[in-house]
């Protein structure tokens, strides 16, 4: 390439998730005019983030581009890199790119969110390439916990943006597929003008376990369990799982199988030879009374308390078919969020309420899938990138990234710590950060996507606090006089029976307020629903030092 056309040429990186955050992961790399789009994750919401289901990306950036968006190419199978996929796809319009696993995943989400969808799917393969537009994309294999995970690697003149997706240096992977090193050295050895990595464990020193490693702690739970084992664990964690299909078969126990996310991961990996289940293993919940309890042993969804969760459930005792008993012995398989640890905290308490023993570490029943310290620096060094921009996970994760990138060469000024929407742009191999573009969040709740926005939480916020008040009046507004009312209805703010003065003190102030509205020919709805408002509340406010939502409801006749 001459060096005419490398300085000519225009490179733009930027994030519309992932940044700060744990999950929603999106990136999107700009060559020239044309836009390649990696991953399209969800978040599971926060705990302020009242009665939301999920949380996604704001794409409004690609909407408003969407003729150069070339396509959405995909790491990996979780849902953090592959659940928005499905609200946005019909937006964009595009063909996606995924391993043969993470296709067949997404394949089955597409079609029950959309089933009209015509979305273009196509398999690629480590080691393999594919052009879009004017991009050429090229894919090397990386270990995590779940199969088929790519890292990938975008040409520009200037040199390679490399995407490592999630992973870690595992030197005993399940299915004997190591990390493409070679590849990556050759990466390093071409040059990499930026190198976009994950940032989860940058805080953790050494290196990370294998997932073989927990092969042992699983079967020897199983061994010793006194009763049922019941194992918790993300649905999409096909190593995890199959290491349960196998602790089961060894320990002659039969496996029901809960959730229907755990269900349906299982019934795709079998699919596609991802999963071996031996027959007569299996069975339904229904079939788990024929055996006695040290005969049997669960799998479910669960592992982050997500209230939904079958273990959620069965620790309430709310779940249908099957509740907690005594010497259950119960496996939670999966690292908690950040913004999960409560949640899962309270399921454990409850378990242990009801005479369960949990088991979260010991013996190991759960390593994590993303690279330790020593794994970070090891892909630095061979990557050799004349930028760095860590990312994937909250800012103190991008921060000890960085410090380990200083640590292996690269120069401090060409590491780049950024936000959701910031945009690193790339000239003649140097970098600015140029112009933001829009990125947040879009929540999702029920079948509603991005119609509840900061408004509608702040009321929900306001309501879980200190409840509401409903003033209810009837006017006739040519006599101005009180047909029937001033009503109040009090709900989450003080138990009626109870405080019957103070409401009556509030029915009073909401009379007086509106004799003295009339008197001065303020007439407006608006206005006097306002003035009702604002008496109520520093009244309220006074008297109570609570501030609940105040909504007047005032009828003409």
């Amino acid at each position: 390439m001459s060096k005419q056309e490398e300085t000519q040429s225009r490179v733009r990186v930027f994030a519309l998730g992932g940044l700060g955050e744990t999950g929603k992961n999106m990136y999107v790399v700009e060559v020239d005019e044309e836009m390649i789009v990696l991953d399209a994750g969800q978040m599971i919401p926060q705990d302020d983030m009242l009665g939301i289901d999920v949380v996604i990306p704001d794409i409004s950036y690609l909407v408003q581009h969407k003729d150069r968006v070339k396509a959405i190419v995909l790491s990996h199978g979780h849902e953090d890199h592959t659940g928005a996929l499905a609200y946005i796809i019909d937006k964009l319009q595009v063909p996606v790119y995924g391993s043969k696993l993470t296709i067949g995943l997404i394949e089955d989400d597409l079609k029950a969110k959309n089933p009209s969808d015509k979305t273009k799917l196509k398999v690629v393969s480590p080691g393999g390439n594919m052009k879009a537009g004017k991009i050429r994309v090229e894919f090397f294999r990386v270990n995590h916990s779940i199969p088929d995970c790519l890292g990938i690697a975008i040409q520009t003149p200037q040199g390679y943006v490399v995407y490592t997706g999630d992973f870690k240096i595992d030197q005993t992977p399940p299915d004997r597929k190591f990390s493409d090193i070679g590849r990556m050295t050759d990466y390093g050895k071409k040059g990499v003008l930026v190198l976009l990595s994950d940032s989860t464990n940058a805080e953790v020193p050494g290196t990370t376990p294998s997932e073989k490693d927990t092969e042992a702690g699983i079967k020897s739970v199983f061994r010793e369990a006194e009763g049922r084992v019941i194992v918790s664990t993300y649905s999409s964690n096909v190593y995890r799982i199959q290491q349960v299909i196998d602790a089961a078969n060894e320990t002659k126990r039969k496996l029901a199988i809960v959730g229907d996310s755990m269900m349906k991961v299982i019934d795709i990996s079998k699919r596609l030879n991802y999963l071996r289940v031996p027959k007569n293993l299996v069975i339904s919940v229904d079939e788990l009374s024929k055996y006695n309890t040290d005969e049997v042993a669960v799998l479910c969804t669960g592992s982050l308390g997500e209230p939904v969760s079958a273990l959620h459930r069965m620790a309430k005792g709310s779940d249908r078919q099957l509740s907690i008993l005594p010497k259950d012995t119960v496996i939670i398989s999966a690292s908690p969020s950040p913004s999960n640890e409560k949640s899962v905290g309270r399921v454990v308490d409850q378990l242990y309420k009801l005479g369960a023993e949990v088991v979260t570490k010991y013996p190991q029943v759960n390593v994590s899938g993303h690279a330790s310290q020593e794994e970070l620096m090891f892909m630095l060094n061979l990557m050799k990138p004349r930028h760095f921009m860590p990312i994937q996970g909250e800012f103190r994760m991008q921060f000890a990234h960085a410090q380990l990138a200083q640590t292996t060469g690269v120069h401090r000024d060409r590491i780049h710590i950024v936000d959701n929407g910031d945009v690193l742009m790339f000239e003649d191999k140097k970098a600015i950060k140029a112009s933001k573009v829009p990125a947040g969040n879009v929540l999702i709740d029920g079948l509603g996507i991005g119609d509840v926005g900061n408004i509608v939480l702040r009321d929900r916020r306001l309501l879980s606090k200190d409840g509401i008040l409903v003033v209810v009046v009837t006017l006739n507004k040519k006599t101005s006089e009180f047909v029937s009312g001033p009503d109040i209805i009090s709900r989450g703010f003080v138990y009626v029976r109870e405080s019957e003065e103070l409401l009556e003190e509030a029915k009073q102030k909401v009379s007086d307020t509106l004799k003295t509205c009339m008197s001065d020919n303020v007439n407006e709805w608006s206005s006097l629903k306002s003035n009702v408002r604002d008496v109520l509340s520093r009244f309220l406010y006074d008297k109570t030092k609570r501030r609940p939502m105040i909504l007047p409801i005032i009828m003409e006749v």
